[in-house]
């Protein structure tokens, strides 16, 4: 077809130049009309413009014929690059699917590099062809046959994101190897379908309390090897490691080490998903959105295949997660909500054969039916063990690293608070300048302490990083800290660790200068949805930051009418003796123990000595004065009232921040006194009695079995001892 083209086009041309040189063309029968008879001459021709006009209409018609060959010329030179393209891919699928063929060369996926988006597009209509030949059996094992050039991308990628941590605040934490320093969590099997909504910093203390023995640890990378397993559901509370865990257990997949019966691992984070929340789309094309690396995959066979699908923070879940009410959904390239897609995967309807790592915090479990669910496993943090080996491989200097153990373990809150990763290294960015002779001053022994330190080390490092000075502008630090604070606040009330554009603008904050707010607030940012959202590092430091707030504030009257929530009571009070009183009374009402650490806070905030480390940032903290042996008898009050275990200890904490232990010193010399620490036939106060609890909760000796005939034989002294009973593995 092309050739006689071509010489149509050739005489085309060959006419053009005929009449361009004046050369009539044969005519069968001769002219009517003689050049010799006068009818042959008409009225005289203007020249100039009949050759004008003939001359543009013979250019027109040449530059016409000289386009249409150059575009023959164009989609003959294109026929020819797709059928060779089309002739190449073939014999590439030809061979892929020859049973004596091994897997795709190296030289092969980098050429597939080059032409992904080109190869996709001629994969689909392979496989368009071979399943309209009845071939399907054909085009699914070429499908399968493409998945080691697939896998090898996907884990070159996840290897690249989770090689490296930043501890702390993303921009402002310093980076590190994951490998260098990642310490082994301490991981139970287990639950009892019980739901904890007490604060995270009970069931913390509970968690160190609990004997070993009690507990089936487990590693993260044998989640999956009891082959009945199909959804694992991860509990832990905020920066006890969930995140870690998942990266360390992806990373160990991508460079080799542990799980290589696996083809694929997804992680597809709830923060992230909340962000499809209005996307309809298929379970493939959400896979593809997030892993482009797998677009060629239209279909993943999980028969063959391996899959590993993880869901990490299910309580940052923004998803309805409605598995009443939601369609029913089996094909993976069906169009539906994210929400739709992620209630069917869980359920199994969508790829039933796929593995499910869901992580969450206690209070969100929930959310996922129990049937759903295989294998419970809770993320303890760190024992004892490990809060040393972090310090090892965190501090280089090996002395000062001892040193800091050393300096840990004589404070029991301390100690108990660094099961808790996140907590780990905020003493260790505190401790490490402190006892290395950087900085000078009383070292940490309270929680208030350790994190007031941790305020002025960051507001310090955010004013030498931005600003190139060393002392921080004590106007912009004030209004900084203040406004941070009553984010802080506000959110705590609420029960909120993730903050959004509207909640920063109520309190002040800029958007554009959120990233670098006092070096306090991490920001993630997506981009491509033009979606900002906030956290604090931890939610301890947001309480922590919420009681300055509400202590500054009523220092110096700064609150406004607006600016109070449900806690406005506390800024009613005339002085400080009643404000902290008050503080008292709402922690005690609060069934859950949402305030306890809030509290703590609070009253260590108000010992003078506290208020002196922050007077270069906050200069009226300094200005207020208070009776301390007025609040220790209110809260020693309290404890004698108080019948629940749980908040008494929490009233003892507070005594600590108050820096006073005479009830347990006074309950200590009781048991050094008695042979064998035998309180048998000893009357306590109530007083007494929670004291007693609380120092043989907090001693370091080991609870695994607890003989209760050393105490007094009554049914009131059983009552009292109940929290030790329980925490033990074995009572007699």
């Amino acid at each position: 077809m092309s050739s006689r083209m071509s010489e149509s086009v050739k005489q085309d041309i060959k006419k053009d130049e005929s009449l361009i040189q004046g050369k009539r063309s044969d005519s069968p029968e001769p002219s009517c009309v003689s050049m010799k008879s006068d009818e042959s001459m008409d009225f005289p021709l203007n020249f100039k413009d009949t050759d004008c006009t003939t001359d543009l209409r013979l250019q027109k018609k040449k530059s016409n014929i000289t386009e249409k060959s150059h575009l023959e010329a164009i989609f003959k030179d294109l026929e020819h690059k797709v059928i060779t393209l089309l002739q190449n891919e073939l014999k590439r699928y030809k061979k892929l699917l020859s049973p004596d063929y091994p897997a795709c060369s190296e030289r092969e996926v980098e050429d597939e590099e080059d032409q992904s988006s080109v190869r996709e597009g001629v994969l689909k209509i392979t496989l368009h062809f071979l399943k309209n030949m009845k071939h399907t059996d054909l085009a699914n094992t070429l499908q399968n046959k493409l998945v080691s050039v697939h896998q090898r991308k996907l884990k070159s990628k996840l290897r690249e994101k989770c090689k490296r941590i930043t501890e702390g605040i993303s921009q402002h934490g310093s980076s590190a190897l994951l490998n260098e320093i990642y310490t082994d969590l301490y991981i139970t099997e287990g639950w009892n379908g019980d739901v904890n909504n007490q604060h995270e910093v009970r069931q913390i203390e509970t968690v160190s309390r609990r004997p070993a023995t009690q507990e089936t640890p487990i590693k993260c990378n044998d989640l999956f090897k009891d082959k009945s397993i199909r959804s694992v559901l991860t509990k832990g509370v905020a920066g006890i490691g969930k995140t870690v865990s998942v990266q360390k257990f992806i990373l160990d997949w991508a460079e080799g080490k542990a799980n290589q019966d696996v083809t694929f691992m997804f992680p597809l984070p709830f923060r992230e998903l909340n962000l499809m929340k209005q996307k309809h789309l298929s379970l493939m094309d959400l896979l593809h959105h997030f892993f482009p690396e797998i677009k060629e995959l239209q279909l993943i066979d999980c028969e063959r295949n391996k899959v590993v699908l993880i869901f990490d923070g299910l309580d940052e879940c923004r998803l309805p997660l409605n598995f009443q009410n939601n369609e029913r959904l089996c094909d993976v390239t069906e169009s539906a909500s994210v929400d739709v897609l992620m209630t069917n995967l869980i359920k199994g309807n969508l790829l039933p054969s796929a593995l499910l790592w869901i992580t969450s915090r206690p209070g969100a479990v929930n959310q996922i039916p129990l049937e759903c669910v295989d294998q419970v496993t809770e993320v303890r943090g760190f024992s004892d063990p490990q809060k040393e080996e972090y310090f090892r491989k965190r501090i280089s200097d090996q002395s000062l690293a001892n040193k800091i153990t050393t300096h840990m373990k004589s404070s029991r809150s301390l100690y108990i608070m660094c099961h808790i990763p996140v907590f780990c290294w905020i003493s260790a960015t505190v401790l490490e300048r402190m006892l290395g002779e950087a900085e000078s001053g009383e070292i940490p022994k309270t929680l208030t302490q350790m994190f007031t330190h941790f305020l002025i080390f960051q507001i310090k490092n955010k004013y030498q990083k931005y600003h190139q000075k060393c002392d921080p502008d004590p106007q912009q630090t004030r209004e900084s800290i203040l406004a941070l604070g009553k984010l802080a606040f506000q959110q705590l009330e609420k029960g909120n660790l993730i903050f959004y554009e509207e909640d920063l603008r109520e309190c002040g904050i800029d958007v554009r200068e959120a990233s670098v707010y006092s070096g306090v607030c991490t920001q993630i940012f997506r981009e491509e949805f033009g979606l900002h959202l906030f956290s604090f590092v931890h939610l301890s430091v947001q309480e922590f930051l919420a009681a300055l707030y509400a202590f500054f504030s009523f220092v110096s009257r700064y609150v406004t009418e607006q600016q109070i929530n449900d806690l406005h009571e506390l800024f009613t009070k005339s002085n400080m003796s009643d404000f902290l009183r008050c503080a008292v009374n709402k922690t005690l009402q609060s069934e859950n123990g949402h305030l306890d650490l809030f509290l703590r806070f609070l009253l260590g905030l108000s010992l003078e000595s506290n208020q002196i480390l922050l007077r270069d940032l906050l200069p009226q903290t300094g200005s207020s004065s208070h009776s301390k042996q007025g609040i220790v008898k209110y809260i020693k009050k309290k404890i004698i009232e108080n019948p629940s275990p749980e908040k008494s200890i929490n009233l003892f904490h507070c005594l600590n921040e108050l820096n006073d232990d005479s009830l347990e010193q006074e309950v200590q010399r009781y048991l050094n006194s008695r042979d064998s620490r035998c309180l048998s036939g000893v009357r306590l106060s109530p007083a007494q009695w929670s004291a007693l609890v609380f120092v043989l909760l907090n001693s370091e000796e080991n609870l695994d079995v607890f003989d209760l005939s050393k105490y007094d034989r009554s049914d009131e002294c059983l009552l009292r001892l109940l929290p030790v009973v329980k925490a033990s593995r074995k009572a007699v």
